[in-house]
């Protein structure tokens, strides 16, 4: 099998451009200095910024615009998740001093309970006694007295 010759087709620059006056036999290509830019600028971020709108097409009034108005939401959300959080705290407070107040009031009414229990207990240590009977009035029929009706209408 019989090898080949390839050729090697660069698309880097157009044949046109390539200098004539230097022989295509030159070993070694020319070297040239470049001095790097990024680090004399690193400093001046405003600048470099400034100077970057100025190269595009939109102004900076615009970009300072956008930037404002993301600085103002992302503050506006901190704003409202700091609220929310408080709001959250103060509600987990409330809930914990309601269950205090019903585990007080759960222990006075059983307070109450045992003394209403205890009460015919002292009562007939006190030397009372229970009542026998029931006695009732029926007030239906109770008519007043005209001197105490002249009396109260003064």
């Amino acid at each position: 099998m019989a090898a080949t010759a390839r050729s090697v087709r660069s698309n880097a620059a157009p044949s046109s451009n390539r200098p004539e006056s230097k022989p295509a036999t030159s070993s070694r290509p020319e070297l040239r200095l470049i001095s790097n830019q990024r680090t004399q600028t690193q400093g001046n971020v405003v600048g470099r910024v400034i100077e970057w709108t100025r190269t595009r097409s939109a102004p900076l009034v615009h970009v300072v615009i956008a930037v404002a108005f993301l600085m103002g939401t992302l503050f506006g959300a901190l704003m409202l998740r700091t609220q929310m959080v408080q709001n959250s705290f103060e509600a987990a407070q409330i809930e914990a001093h309601i269950s205090v107040l019903e585990q007080d009031v759960e222990d006075d009414q059983a307070k109450l309970d045992q003394l209403v229990a205890t009460l015919p207990d002292k009562a007939s240590d006190m030397g009372m006694v229970p009542q026998q009977g029931s006695v009732s009035i029926d007030l239906n029929g109770y008519q007043p007295s005209s001197s105490s009706t002249t009396e109260s209408g003064k």
